[in-house]
């Protein structure tokens, strides 16, 4: 039984071969029975649209079903039920669980109580490794990993998606670009993390500086969920907006990418522009979720 809760725990063959057989089902090559017998369970703590849809989509393409315990308003967890039980419950009914939760280290904790492997949708600040292998296979399809320059804009604190790709790029040849605004840099301790494991990491001020040197901008939003107050979150909202002014001076392969939602850091009129690729990010979801569910129950 494996459970996919970091994409730390991936070696840098288990990642390619994931994206290897993403790239076969993105080409239709694939058996759309291969999970016919078989049920997930979603479980979502917190709002979901892309990756709650994206693994029930994937699950659907391969034949199989999902189970869903609907919001957190209507489940249990309001009469005060804890995680804990609510994975040895669903566990008995599916044969592989995919857990979205606020808190960091959630879906490790899940893996202590469930009978079937738990595939971690994102655990607070901590990581969501399913993104990760959508954001590394959307590079992939428009250059190779190795030898490019990837900056990481936004909230770099807090978001999940942002660290997970940072560790994630460990396994290749790349230099980290950063860039966020003030109290929500990327951790110190991450940034030794990456940089002992190998990775040079450039730390930036300057937005137009940080833009013209990239092969891929990875954009995250401000996430307001994780402030403690909403004083807080306004004292740094809308820091940055990637613009077509600012990538008039992009490289010319450059890309720009962004997990989604979306609030106003990136201009609707970049969407028009070559380098926008964050849509066809979202599409990548279905081919990657799918490998990933064959992985654990195939």
């Amino acid at each position: 039984m494996r459970h996919i809760i970091s994409i730390k725990e991936f070696e840098k063959e288990d990642i390619d071969a994931l994206l290897d057989r993403a790239r076969a089902i993105d080409a239709g090559n694939y058996d759309r029975h291969a999970l016919e017998d078989r049920i997930l369970g979603v479980l979502f703590f917190e709002p979901s649209t892309r990756t709650r849809m994206s693994f029930e989509a994937a699950m659907a393409r391969l034949g199989g079903k999902s189970i869903d315990m609907g919001g957190v308003e209507t489940s249990s967890v309001v009469k005060g039920e804890t995680l804990a039980d609510t994975v040895r419950v669903v566990s008995g009914y599916a044969d592989a669980i995919v857990l979205r939760h606020p808190k960091e280290g959630a879906a490790r904790l899940a893996t202590e109580f469930s009978s079937v492997p738990v595939i971690n949708a994102g655990d607070g600040a901590g990581q969501h490794p399913s993104q990760t292998l959508i954001d590394l296979y959307t590079i992939r399809q428009a250059m190779p990993i190795d030898g490019t320059d990837v900056g990481l804009l936004g909230d770099l604190r807090y978001g999940r998606t942002a660290h997970s790709l940072a560790y994630a790029l460990t396994n290749y040849d790349v230099t980290i670009h950063t860039l966020a605004p003030e109290s929500l840099e990327m951790p110190p301790n991450v940034i030794e993390d990456l940089r002992e494991r190998g990775v040079e990491v450039v730390e930036h001020t300057d937005i137009a500086e940080f833009a013209h040197n990239l092969d891929v901008m990875y954009v995250t939003r401000i996430q307001r969920e994780r402030f403690p107050d909403m004083a807080s979150y306004y004292a740094v909202a809308s820091s940055y907006r990637v613009t077509p002014e600012l990538l008039s001076g992009a490289r010319e392969r450059m890309i720009v990418l962004h997990p989604l939602p979306r609030v106003d850091e990136i201009d609707p009129r970049v969407d028009a522009l070559p380098h926008a690729r964050y849509f066809q990010q979202a599409r990548n979801g279905i081919p990657i979720r799918m490998a990933l569910l064959q992985e654990v129950m195939g």
